[in-house]
């Protein structure tokens, strides 16, 4: 395998070039386990475990590897085995918070270029989760694109895509059916060596998605639910595949729930209309509930903004602000854990 399938490049090169010098060897994390990592390499795949170093300096979940991520290796090829000792820095980081109520990231995929949003155009189908996928998007620092996939499922695809443009203004949207073969060879051209992450929730048809684009039934498909139309989980961790014609693709699992991680420079972005009809309203400071000349309200009156999205919009706000409360709340406890490790470290050494 040339590592240039995997994504590599000249920037990371030059990233690498000291750990080179030291002779270390670069890989791809394809597969997390319980801290245990597949890892691609032109000499295939070796299984890696991160350094004793490594822990000791890592202080959060954000500083280990995750599927996407380059990563430092010093090897020992004869026995399939490797060692991680360094991450190279991420151009891109898709996180969300962790389901429940504990106040952690989770890295869903990392130096992704492009981020196809897979929505199916059956029952399940809703333009709220897409704003909230979208919303993410923007801030992992990769390119969004809009798949609705089993287009063949849908009586009216036009009626569908026009929802969907009111929410994802300036995103590409491609209508796609697997089982009819259409729409597909439009996403070729986001694999040209470069790395492509499958989002959407369960039964969007991502696996299906994949083994279309592999060539092979590479990922296990099932049928969605005939009682509600939604989908069965079926994608259980996440993956990282190399395509036999170049580029790289992330497959995901299907979820459920999506809780915000970090989005506040991405809400501009993604509610730009909002915004704007915002600049109109008679007093800066308006909260848009009741007071006198104020835009919003009145665009929602005239049908030129969607009552609906204007209600995402605030509740998203509102989600942003209560994770900044917690996670400020974490950062002043790893903070102290923090120093706690260094002074235990210093008094053993002593």
């Amino acid at each position: 395998m040339h590592i240039e399938q995997l994504g590599w490049n000249q920037q990371l090169s030059e990233v690498f070039t000291p750990y080179k010098e030291q002779g270390f060897s670069i890989g791809r994390v394809s597969l997390e386990h319980k801290r245990m990592y597949r890892v691609l390499t032109e000499k295939g795949e070796l299984l890696a475990e991160i350094s004793g170093k490594f822990r000791f300096e890592s202080n959060s979940r954000e500083d280990y590897p995750a599927v996407g991520d380059w990563v430092v290796l010093s090897t020992r090829e004869e026995e399939g085995k490797a060692t991680i000792h360094h991450v190279l820095p991420r151009f891109s980081k898709f996180s969300r918070k962790v389901a429940g109520n504990q106040t952690e990231e989770q890295i869903v995929a990392t130096n992704v270029n492009t981020v196809f949003l897979v929505n199916a155009l059956n029952n399940d189908f809703n333009v709220r989760r897409l704003e909230r996928y979208l919303l993410m998007s923007w801030e992992s620092g990769a390119n969004p694109v809009i798949i609705l996939s089993k287009a063949d499922l849908c009586e009216d695809v036009e009626k569908r895509v026009k929802e969907v443009e009111s929410v994802a203004l300036g995103v590409p949207i491609h209508v796609v059916s697997v089982k009819e073969q259409t729409g597909l060879d439009a996403l070729q051209a986001y694999f040209h060596n470069e790395t492509v992450a499958l989002l959407g929730s369960s039964g969007a048809g991502k696996s299906t998605l994949t083994n279309q684009l592999l060539g092979l039934e590479k990922q296990v498909v099932q049928e969605i639910r005939t009682d509600d139309d939604k989908g069965k989980h079926t994608t259980t961790h996440r993956e990282l595949i190399v395509l036999p014609t170049g580029g790289v693709i992330i497959d995901t699992p299907g979820m459920r729930e999506l809780q915000l991680w970090e989005a506040d420079s991405s809400m501009s972005h993604s509610f730009q209309d909002i915004e704007e009809i915002a600049q109109h309203c008679r007093f800066r400071d308006c909260s848009h509930s009741g007071e006198p000349g104020c835009a919003i309200q009145t665009a929602i009156e005239s049908g030129e903004l969607d009552e609906k999205r204007y209600q995402s919009y605030v509740k998203l706000q509102k989600e942003l602000a209560y994770l900044e409360r917690k996670t400020e709340i974490r950062a002043q406890l790893a903070e102290k854990e923090k120093w706690k490790k260094i002074t235990k470290s210093v008094r053993h050494r002593r």
